[in-house]
This record gives structure tokens, C-alpha cells and sequence, in this order.
């Protein structure tokens, strides 16, 4: 009761505040083909409606909820936006259920914010999958929510030993709630903002409409980046999407960028002497809002938009002239949200507020320690990263010493299983003997290979109760496990370095282009007349920079066509994105790349026979080039990245992200949220089709790149071509003792006959 009482309050607080506004009058609020009542005043319907799904892998759990061992209750915490009120729910849960369980005929039970929502059966079904679905009262859909599971008969199967994988049921990730609810207004007020765009309560991905002028401009553009790139920062692990509009107004909340005076879908912005943000009610309807973003030219736009992303706005405050901005510039790999590589990091600086590094009971989620790094650390062959962790054990003396472990996983490979007591012949002699022989820290060496862009460490106390220990242990909740404050990875020993094009560093952490967070040292490019599905995807990309790095990229450049300017693409790496029907664009791009395009169709080039030289000398004798071409002209329908030697400076580097057409390089987005697909991924031609997925080649030149001293780059050349090395010192080997032969014979000769001379 004192719930439902809490949500009447909040409701009360969102609705009835903006009814009785005298900017908003009542009749705005009713349906669009409703006219306004002429009788005596009814309660108001709030509209408009909103549909939406959230799965359980959503709710941070991409592999479901596990009841199994003696765990046989579990939950998971979820929330809904601020601004929107429920009216109809519904549970589709999938369950798996072990054959053992089924036989059991046990219940699964559910509860809601502490409230029953029913039991279902825990029986046999058809596909070993068994779907139900359940009616939940809206009234228990609040912002913050907790879902719990139980099997009501776990408490007769707590004192079975065997039960690791005998008794065991999954709630399946692809369990959601499905939601219907009315949308709220929650007024012209930039202090809500990022709302409503994006709420930081929702566990959905976000998808943002932006629209600009008539006339496209790669000032409006850059802002927009910025803008994206920090809303990739707040979406986080949701992921983000746009949808942009040429001259025309989204049916729902939007941001429009533009000048002073400029028209945008028959909306005009304001005329303004300095930099400005405003939010007004969309036409269409005024429950949504529309961003204006208006400046006179780059410079404005981006101080709007940096002032934009600095939040910290005055309640109340539907607009603000925006005063000159100081945009710090970023340093070469100081991503706030790549690990440090200048000193060992401990594992309590790499964890979340919400998280901790100790776990109760012996039945528990593993510790999750996630960190990011740049994709191009190096290391010589044999040196290793160094991770220290101190843990310890609960000392309960019904726990089985000899069975239990701290298992360590990075990135789902098994690392080391950690024992209670140490291992030695002398260790457990003097642990038999009374003595303390417990083994609390161990460093792991870490292969440099197997730390990527995104990591996560798995940390999991495995306790196993001795065979005589009471049933009432198996409950005890009171025992910690933890890992030390003090356990810590070390990175300082690697260097930046890597052998480039390589898209896998693209796609992984956009890099290199977030060598510099802000992309001060980046160059965006479109066609010169791009089409909406183009710049939304750059859009995009920019988006994803911001989510791997932590940093809004207010720095980036936007140009539009090729530039004439070379001096502008000398100091840069390009980021383009284009179609295949953007004819003239892409083959100025494409003019010196191992790249080319036949009838709108793409191709490799044949290298010349100074490069084939060349690649033979440097020992790069796996180009893919005719396979990649033959795939090319295969395929119609595609997407993809093609990736090259910057033809305006040998030291930076080109990515195109294209597509068939439109459609086809719309679906990079969802492409990119596919984790099958990112592994994919690499080499310096990457082509999506809906068939066969994705396929890579390496068709060009790969190129050194980094922080290496060159003393050292002759020695990492030796280390990476011994093979080429063996070859050259054969053949000079064979050219010397030539030499020497005919030398020493001429000597043999004139010693033997002295006469021979003359």
C-alpha cells in the first residue's frame, strides 16, 4: 500500500504540474483529431501513447537469470523513464528447465517491487523452452523496479550435494516486459535535458532525431557530431541511433541545428546575435519538444554545442544565449575511459559506484571488473602484463579447502583457479600439521594478446561445503569473500604500436582516430550533396567514438565534397562515409588507394610492379587482393569499410564506411551492435551482406604506426620478417663465399704457380 501510495505522489507531481501551467493550456494535451470538449470539463487524456520492450539481457544480464547449485532465488533491478507513466504491462517469460527439475514438479514464484505477480509451473515442455505469459498490474511499474524469482521447492533440495547442473533453471535473456504508457510533458525546460531525448532511466537504446536546414552545411554537421558523440557517452552500454531530417520536422522530440532566421521544416529559428539553445513544443505536437541549436557559423554552433553538453542548466530555463566557449584539447590517449598506462591500476579504480569486490553467501554472482584500453598496445615477444590479486576466503571450518577455488576468467578464457591454501609439499605438510598455510595473493602474467579494446575480468568464489556439513551452511548468507583493495593490473610496460589498416581497431574503439579523444587530429567527410542515411550514420560513428572513449569530440572537422585544401588532409586522419551512387565523390577518394570503382561496382586495384617488389622485399606475402575483388563483383546488395595509406600523408590513415545504397548502409548500425559481426571485422576491407555476414580481407600495404624509437623498430623489423632475414643472409652469405671462392682461388694459383702472371 505504502508502493502504490508512493506512485500516486509521483504521478501527481508529473501530471498536474503541467496542466494547471499557463503555458500549457489543457486543450494541447488532447488527441490531435479530437476536438475540444464542449460540455462540462472531463479528466484529460494524455497523449500520446508509447509502446516499448525491455528484456531481461537489457536489464544487464545478457546471459538471463541461473537458478541451479543451491541457488534457487534471483532478481534483477530495472527502470523506466521519468517521463512516461505505464498503463498496461505483460511478462513473457521463457523458461529452460533442467529434465531433473521438470521431474521435481516444483513452482517457479515471482515477485514485483516485493508484490506476487503468480507462480508458474517448472514442468516439461516442448523445445526444452517454456514460454508463459503473465498479466502485471501497471500500478507496480514505478522508475526503479525489481524483479525476483524463486523455485518454492529449493528449500527441499538445499541439502542435496549434486546439484551443480542436475537441478537447474534459466529465465533466458530474451524475457521482457512488454509496456504500454502514456508519455508525459514535462515542458520547455533545458534543465531536463538530456530528457526528453534520452533518459538516463531507460535500459533501451535511445534513438535521437536531429534535423537541419534546407541547405546542408558542414558547420551544422560538426555540431551535430558533438553533440552525438556526448550522447554516446551518456547512453553507454544501451547504444544510441539517429535518424536525421533534410528541411523537415520529426513527428516526435527532436534537436534542429541551424543559423539565425533559418527555416527548417516551415519552423523558423530565431534570429539571435550570439549562440543559442532553446526548447519549444514541436507543431505536430506539443507534448514533444525540439531542441533548437542556432549559431551564425562553426564557431557559434560549437560553443552552443559544447555549452549543450555541459548540462548544469537553471530550473526553468527554456532558453540560453550562449557565451564564448574554452574547449579543452585533447592529448594523445587520454581517454578518461581507457585504463592508464603510465601505472599499475587497482581493480577498485576500474569497478562502478554501484559495484563492490566482495560477495556474502556461498551461492553468487561472479565479480565483474570490466575496463577499456587502447587497441594498440605492444609488447615484445615473452613479456607479459602483470595482475596482482590478494583475496581471501571465508575461514568457516564446514568449508571444503581442497575443493574450493577462486576461478579467474578474462574475456570468457580461462585464466587460473586460485586455492584456498597454498600448493607446495612443504605448505601442506605444515597446513596438516596445524600451521596457517593459507595462500592469499597470486600474480597472473597476462598474454598481451589477450587484452582487447573492451575486457572484462571474472572473478568467482567457488565454496564447496565438506560432505558432513550441516544443511544449515548451505544457507548462510553471514560468510564474505572478497578480493583485496590492493590486487591491481599493471599496463606501463607496453607501448603504443601497431601495424595499420587494421578495421578490428576501428570497429573495436574507432581508433585511430581516438588516438586524439576529441578528434582534434580528425577529419570528418561526406559527399558534397549527402542524403539523410549518410550523415545518420556518421552520426553514428561519432556516436560510438564518444561511447569508447569517455570524451566529446569537440574538436572534429566536417567537409563536405572533397577538399582542394590538401594542407587541410595532411594534419588528419579521414573518416568518410559515402554510397556507391555518390559517383564523383568516390573516386576522387579512392584515386590512390589500393581501391577502385568499375561501374559503380567496387574493385582492387592491380598493384604495379614496383609495389609487388616492394611487398615481396618487406615479406607481406598474404595480400588478398584478387580474392577481395572477385567477392566485390559478386555481391549487389552490401555494406561495409574499406580502409587505406592516406594518400595525403604516409603516416595517417583512411576509413569509408559505404553501402549499396542507402538501405543497405542504414543497417551498419545494427551491424555494429552484433557482436559476431565485430569479431569479423578486421583487415583493411570489411563487406556485410544479408546472406553471408561479413567477410574481411587485407588487400593493401599494412604500415607502422606509434610511439616506437627507431633503434627499436629495426629490431621489431627483424623480429616480424626472420623468414625475408634468413633469405637476404643465404643469399649474402652466398654471394660472399662466391667473392671469397674466386678470390682464394686466384691466391691458390699464383702460390702454386708464381710463372702464371707473367
Amino acid at each position: 500500500m505504502k508502493r502504490l501510495t508512493t506512485l500516486a505522489v509521483l504521478v501527481s507531481a508529473l501530471f498536474i504540474a503541467p496542466l494547471h501551467s499557463e503555458e500549457t493550456p489543457v486543450e494541447s494535451l488532447l488527441p490531435l483529431n479530437l476536438p475540444a470538449p464542449t460540455q462540462a470539463p472531463t479528466p484529460p487524456t494524455f497523449v500520446p501513447s508509447v509502446v516499448n520492450n525491455i528484456s531481461i539481457a537489457q536489464m544487464g544480464l545478457p546471459q538471463g537469470i541461473t537458478l541451479s547449485g543451491g541457488q534457487f532465488q534471483g532478481g534483477v533491478d530495472f527502470t523506466l523513464p521519468l517521463d512516461q507513466v505505464m498503463t498496461n504491462a505483460r511478462l513473457a517469460l521463457n523458461l529452460k528447465i533442467s529434465p531433473a527439475m521438470a521431474a521435481r514438479n516444483a513452482t517457479l514464484q515471482l515477485m514485483l517491487n516485493g508484490q506476487p505477480l503468480g507462480t508458474v509451473p517448472l514442468s516439461a515442455a516442448e523445445g526444452d523452452i517454456a514460454r508463459y505469459q503473465l498479466d502485471v498490474p501497471a500500478a507496480l511499474m514505478v522508475s526503479s523496479n525489481s524483479l525476483s524469482v524463486k523455485i518454492n521447492d529449493g528449500d527441499a533440495m538445499q541439502c542435496q550435494r549434486d546439484l551443480s547442473d542436475k537441478y537447474r533453471v534459466t529465465v533466458l535473456p530474451d524475457s521482457h516486459f512488454e509496456l504500454e504508457g502514456q508519455q508525459l510533458d514535462i515542458g520547455a525546460d533545458l534543465s531536463h535535458f538530456p530528457r526528453p531525448f534520452f533518459d538516463s532511466m531507460q535500459m533501451t537504446p535511445a534513438a535521437i532525431a536531429v534535423a537541419f536546414g534546407p541547405k546542408l552545411s558542414a558547420d551544422t554537421i560538426s555540431a551535430a557530431a558533438l553533440i552525438a558523440s556526448w550522447l554516446g557517452i551518456l547512453v553507454d552500454y544501451r547504444g544510441v541511433s539517429f535518424a536525421t531530417y533534410h528541411d523537415r520536422l520529426p513527428e516526435k522530440n527532436g534537436i534542429l541545428i541551424g543559423h539565425p532566421g533559418e527555416q527548417i521544416g516551415g519552423l523558423t529559428l530565431p534570429q539571435t546575435t550570439q549562440p543559442l539553445l532553446k526548447i519549444v513544443d514541436n507543431p505536430a505536437n506539443p507534448v514533444y519538444k525540439l531542441l533548437l541549436v542556432v549559431g551564425k557559423d562553426d564557431t557559434e554552433l560549437r560553443a552552443a554545442a559544447w555549452r549543450l553538453t555541459r548540462g548544469n542548466f537553471a530550473a526553468q530555463t527554456p532558453s540560453v544565449e550562449v557565451e564564448a566557449q574554452t574547449i579543452p584539447l585533447s592529448k594523445p590517449y587520454d581517454a578518461p575511459r581507457w585504463i592508464p598506462t603510465d601505472r599499475p591500476v587497482k581493480l577498485t579504480e576500474l569497478i562502478r559506484k554501484d559495484q563492490s569486490l566482495t560477495t556474502t553467501g556461498i551461492w553468487h554472482s561472479p565479480l565483474q571488473v570490466a575496463f577499456r584500453a587502447a587497441p594498440d598496445l605492444f609488447l615484445w615477444d615473452g613479456e607479459t602484463i602483470p595482475l596482482h590479486v590478494g583475496y581471501r576466503f571465508p575461514t568457516e571450518n564446514w568449508i571444503d579447502e581442497q575443493r574450493s577455488w577462486l576461478s579467474m576468467t578474462l574475456n570468457d578464457a580461462f585464466l587460473h583457479n586460485l586455492p584456498v591454501n597454498k600448493q607446495g609439499a612443504l605448505e601442506t605438510l605444515w597446513h596438516k600439521l596445524g600451521g596457517d598455510a593459507r595462500q592469499e595473493s597470486f600474480d597472473m602474467p597476462l598474454e598481451p594478446y589477450m587484452i582487447y579494446g573492451d575486457n572484462q575480468l571474472s572473478l568467482y568464489f567457488n565454496i564447496v561445503p565438506k560432505e558432513n556439513a550441516p544443511c544449515s551452511t548451505l544457507l548462510n548468507n553471514n560468510i564474505k569473500s572478497r578480493i583485496d583493495d590492493d590486487s591491481w593490473i599493471d599496463l606501463s610496460h607496453t607501448r603504443h604500436f601497431a601495424l595499420l589498416p587494421n578495421l578490428s581497431y576501428f570497429v573495436g574503439a574507432s581508433f585511430p582516430f581516438t588516438r586524439q579523444a576529441d578528434y582534434s587530429e580528425t577529419l570528418l567527410m561526406l559527399p558534397a550533396q549527402p542524403t539523410e542515411t549518410q550523415v545518420a550514420t556518421l552520426l553514428d560513428m561519432t556516436a560510438r567514438a564518444g561511447n569508447a572513449t569517455g570524451t566529446a569530440l569537440g574538436h572534429n572537422r566536417v567537409v563536405l565534397g572533397l577538399p582542394t585544401d590538401s594542407e587541410l588532409m595532411r594534419d588528419r586522419d579521414v573518416l568518410a562515409v559515402t554510397g556507391m551512387d555518390q559517383h564523383a565523390f568516390n573516386r576522387a577518394l579512392l584515386a590512390n588507394s589500393p581501391f577502385t570503382l568499375h561501374d559503380s561496382t567496387l574493385g582492387v586495384r592491380e598493384p604495379g610492379s614496383w609495389q609487388k617488389i616492394r611487398r615481396w622485399i618487406s615479406g607481406d606475402w598474404a595480400s588478398q587482393g584478387i580474392e577481395a575483388d572477385r567477392y566485390f563483383s559478386s555481391n549487389e546488395a552490401w555494406r561495409g569499410f574499406v580502409s587505406f595509406r592516406s594518400p595525403w600523408n604516409d603516416e595517417r590513415l583512411v576509413v569509408l564506411a559505404l553501402g549499396s545504397n542507402d538501405e543497405q548502409l542504414s543497417r551498419l548500425h545494427a551491424d555494429l551492435s552484433s557482436a559476431r559481426i565485430n569479431a569479423g571485422i578486421r583487415g583493411d576491407a570489411a563487406i556485410i551482406t544479408n546472406e553471408t555476414g561479413v567477410r574481411s580481407f587485407r588487400v593493401g600495404e599494412q604500415f607502422p604506426s606509434g610511439e616506437m624509437p627507431v633503434h627499436m623498430m629495426v629490431i621489431w623489423y627483424a623480429n616480424q620478417h626472420s623468414a625475408l632475414l634468413a633469405i637476404l643472409g643465404l643469399l649474402f652469405g652466398s654471394l660472399v663465399g662466391g667473392v671469397l671462392y674466386i678470390t682464394l682461388k686466384k691466391r691458390e694459383r699464383k702460390r702454386l704457380d708464381p710463372e702464371s702472371d707473367k
